[in-house]
């Protein structure tokens, strides 16, 4: 097959939607997997012109029965994985006084544990293809790539969302980790680190205006960012473009990271 072939996790909504929208977009064949049946056939009718190029599976990513039915399906149906794209991830408020025990193990079963096991079943099988080839001096020819989805939670943290501050730094460093032992094979691997993005996640906050005042307050870009613009962010990460590029984060937060102080909301005459 001479289209490439990624593996969306938690595709059919939010900025895994976003995701397999771009890649389509971009000529690869592309693997929707999500727990939500109903929002995956939804992502299938809105893709029925790209039939031929997009599968939707139901996986739960913190079942490893399901992660390897996943892998071995888009094995079956497209022959070969180039891309995988960990964002499948939850998350559950709670702090060190409240959250219950297990909350906090699900949710690090989701984000942490479901992306190792998604990872280490696709490069399993990225590794095994590029130690059968003959010439392996020329490993750019068929560059493979894992793309993490992190936050900027990675690096700040919440208070009252504990499990997921914790997740997002532990997948921080799994990919730091994972891209220093796959650099011999050409397998890069980089992970995202988002702002405040308009999905599901940020529903509660759309709603409420005192709460979105404070997020601006500390955005300094004065909006909330759009799951499009994460996924430019994963297409670049996956091109020839960024091949000597592995092992970092690269945060979309419309500039929260380098602000120490919140700002005032911007007066532009409303």
């Amino acid at each position: 097959m001479d289209k490439k072939v990624v593996i969306v996790t938690g595709g059919a909504k939010g900025i895994g939607l976003a995701c397999s929208r771009r890649f389509l977009e971009d000529g690869y064949c592309v693997v929707v997997a999500d727990r939500d049946e109903t929002a995956g056939k939804s992502a299938l009718s809105e893709f029925e012109s790209h039939a031929d190029r997009v599968q939707f599976f139901v996986c739960d990513v913190a079942d490893k029965l399901s992660v390897h039915n996943l892998i071995a399906e888009t094995l079956s149906i497209f022959g070969q994985i180039d891309v995988v794209i960990n964002n499948a991830g939850i998350a559950l408020k709670g702090g060190i006084l409240d959250l219950d025990e297990d909350d906090f193990d699900r949710v690090l079963a989701v984000n942490l544990r479901g992306s190792f096991m998604v990872a280490k079943a696709a490069v399993t099988y990225m590794v095994e293809e590029i130690r059968n080839r003959d010439d392996r001096s020329r490993l750019s020819e068929r560059p493979y790539s894992i793309i993490n989805m992190s936050s900027i939670n990675d690096k700040v943290s919440l208070p009252d969302f504990l499990a997921y501050t914790v997740s997002k730094g532990g997948l921080k460093q799994m990919t730091r980790s994972m891209a220093l032992e796959l650099a011999p094979f050409g397998i890069r691997v980089n992970a995202i680190g988002p702002g405040s993005i308009n999905t599901e996640m940020l529903a509660s906050v759309n709603q409420d205006a005192a709460a979105m005042a404070k997020v601006l307050s500390r955005t300094p870009m004065g909006r909330v960012g759009h799951p499009d613009e994460i996924a430019s962010i994963a297409a670049f990460l996956a091109s020839e473009q960024a091949s000597y590029i592995t092992g970092q984060v690269i945060y979309a937060d419309g500039g929260r990271l380098a602000l120490n102080y919140t700002m005032p909301p911007a007066d532009n005459g409303a």
